[in-house]
């Protein structure tokens, strides 16, 4: 009988070892497949914004491959919406949910706190986290207001060396999608850049009410344009295609934003590429990619919220391209020297963040042309 109940000793320690492997395998898969969600509260192809956290993900995927599974749920620019899509996104099994924008940052801090077994990335934004209950939420805000000194530099340094044709004009344009502290913020920082260069400039501003209404966006543009804006600045996602349209048509130049939309444009549509003299860039894709790596390490310190800059490498500007070839040496120079002192600290550049809606209409009103 020994012989028997050894080989039956053996079968089952190979049954038992057998067992263990699938059950490491099984886990060991489980590990692997972290399933990734993005929720756009709009929708791709405004070339900028959304676009950009698109790149994220697909960057997260080429670099994790099967160890990651990942899904971009378009929900539209109709707030009723959004929060039922968190909500149902929270039922299902996604490991992290990813969210972004200053208008949707209620509702993912709302739905957070009903799931606190659930993880959420919120970018552009930041929930309150003085009130208690959004340990599980981590939040990525941009010193955009940097990026946008740098553009401010640019524009004003191109206005005073002459080399943009006279029948331009003399003033700088900014639109913005809706007339928020993230948008503004924007403005804040472009101003700034400007005013470095030249004390009294002027800069037009509109605001299009809509982050989606690229007609808008064009008519507001046709009109700064009109009135004497030579360059204008467009922070306002694709309501900012619209402006990037009216460039084209008058001739006129304007400054892309969150993405290179010079490059972008330059197969599709090269008349408005050629009117692309930079672009402020908010590199939501490179933040999402290095929240994702500190995430799979364990390592995302959920419950808190980072604003990341130009030291970051979260934001910058376009240095190639059309800058390159309208901007002097002088002003090439002097965007180069406001880029290291900002990431150094020597130059604190100004943010919406804070400030009073006086102290945003008084700001407006003192460079209106």
């Amino acid at each position: 009988m020994l012989p028997v109940s050894r080989r039956m000793l053996l079968r089952l320690s190979f049954a038992v070892a057998a067992s263990a492997a699938a059950l490491g395998a099984t886990a060991s898969q489980a590990a692997a497949a972290d399933k990734i969600l993005l929720i756009i509260n709009g929708a791709l192809g405004d070339k900028s914004f959304f676009d950009s956290a698109n790149r994220g993900i697909e960057m997260i995927k080429k670099k994790y491959g099967d160890k990651v599974e990942t899904r971009v749920l378009e929900v539209g620019d109709d707030p009723t919406k959004w929060e039922p899509a968190l909500l149902d996104a929270s039922e299902q099994d996604w490991n992290l949910i990813i969210a972004g924008t200053y208008s949707i940052s209620e509702a993912l801090g709302d739905v957070a706190k009903q799931y606190p077994d659930k993880k959420y990335i919120l970018y552009d934004a930041s929930v309150p986290y003085e009130e208690g209950g959004f340990g599980n939420v981590y939040s990525i805000q941009y010193k955009q207001n940097e990026g946008s000194y740098l553009g401010g530099v640019l524009a004003a340094g191109l206005l005073k060396s002459g080399k943009l044709p006279a029948k331009t004009g003399t003033a700088l344009g900014f639109l913005g999608g809706m007339d928020i502290p993230v948008i503004n913020d924007f403005l804040v920082g472009y101003i700034a850049g400007a005013q470095s260069v030249d004390p009294g400039v002027k800069v037009a501003v509109s605001y299009a009410g809509s982050f989606v209404d690229a007609a808008k966006g064009k008519e507001l543009g046709l009109a700064q344009y009109r009135s004497g804006v030579a360059i204008g600045f467009t922070a306002a996602s694709q309501a900012g295609l619209g402006q990037l349209s009216a460039a084209k048509e008058t001739g006129h130049y304007v400054l892309g934003v969150d993405s290179d939309q010079e490059a972008i444009f330059a197969s599709s549509d090269p008349g408005i590429a050629s009117q692309v003299v930079s672009s402020v860039l908010k590199n939501v894709d490179v933040s999402l990619l290095q929240a994702y790596d500190l995430y799979a390490e364990g390592k995302l310190p959920f419950g808190t919220g980072k604003a990341v800059g130009l030291a970051e490498g979260a934001v910058g500007l376009v240095g190639t391209g059309n800058m390159a070839k309208l901007a002097t040496p002088e002003v090439l120079a002097a965007v180069k020297a406001a880029e290291q002192k900002i990431a150094s600290g020597e130059i604190k550049v100004p943010t919406a963040f804070g400030m009073s809606t006086e102290d945003i209409s008084k700001l407006r009103d003192g460079v209106r042309p």
